[in-house]
This record gives structure tokens, sequence and C-alpha cells, in this order.
């Protein structure tokens, strides 16, 4: 009794372990907080490096190594730019130019800090994120804000790149 109860077991947590093993998630999260003191919106992000790495590789026809050893100041250059150009910020109707500042890796999760200055006021906040979308048709990119105390939030996907804030 006791075998045949230690293999069903087995077999269950086999098959259970299997299926999160081949399931993945895409998903990325942007936390974006706009702080008055400074008029400045900070932006953080959150992405799986080995998703990242695969889109520019992808993009760019050469590996990258993000997050490893071995990773140079030209894969960070790709990374850079490839965020920079997939998400775009309009404060009241304007574009607004985002300043990236600095990564660091947290497991397998790549952290990303930016900020934009010189918001002294926000009567509407409009983003576009299509981040790892060409890379997987269930990528999603989840955006939190909190501007003005008020949180929000968004849900980017293939099918909607864009959204609108209103504090």
């Amino acid at each position: 009794m006791k075998k045949s109860l230690f293999i069903s077991v087995s077999i269950l947590l086999f098959v259970g372990l299997s299926a999160f093993a081949v399931h993945k998630f895409y998903v990325s999260i942007y936390q974006i907080n706009y702080v008055q003191e400074k008029k400045m919106i900070q932006i953080t992000s959150r992405i799986f490096v080995d998703d990242l790495n695969t889109v520019l590789k992808e993009k760019n026809k050469r590996k990258t190594f993000l997050g490893e050893a071995n990773e140079s100041p030209g894969d960070v250059a790709l990374m850079k730019k490839y965020l920079l150009e997939n998400l775009s910020i309009k404060i009241n109707g304007q574009s607004k130019p985002i300043n990236y500042l600095s990564k660091e890796m947290e497991g397998n999760v790549l952290i990303c800090y930016y900020n934009i200055k010189d918001i002294s006021k926000i009567k509407s906040f409009e983003i576009q994120n299509t981040a790892l979308l060409e890379l997987n048709d269930d990528q999603q990119n989840i955006i939190q804000a909190n501007i003005y105390n008020k949180k929000q939030s968004l849900l980017i996907t293939v099918d909607n790149v864009k959204g609108l804030l209103k504090p």
C-alpha cells in the first residue's frame, strides 16, 4: 500500500511540476510613480532577462549576454536602445523624453530605472509599450501607476499597445 501510494504521489508530482516547467509566463511589469515634490516621473521596469536577450538576438542578429558574466557594454547599449524605442509617454498630450538611468539583476529579472524630469502637473498620461510584444503573442506588459496618490493599472498586449490614465 505504501509503495503504490508513493508511486502515485511521485507521478502526480512529476506531472504537476512538469506542467510548470513547460508553461512560461510572458509578463513584464512597469511601475510608474509621479513624485510631485521633485516634478519627476520615476519608472521601474521588471523584465525576464532571457526574453530580452532573445528579442535582441532576433532584432540585431547577434547574441547578447545581459545578466551574465560576459555581458558587454554593447549588449547594454542595445538593450537601452530597444527599451527606449518601445516605450513612449505623453503627458498632457505632449511626448516626453525618457531618461534611462541604470539596471540591476534580481534572479532572472532585469530591473531598469528611468525618469522623466520637469513635470509640474499631469492632466493626462498616455503610455505606449511594445517591448517584447513581437516575441510572443501571449506577452503582457503590466503598467502600475501612482499619480497624485491615485493608483491605476493598465494591461498592454499585442492587441492593445497603449493606454490612457486620467489622474
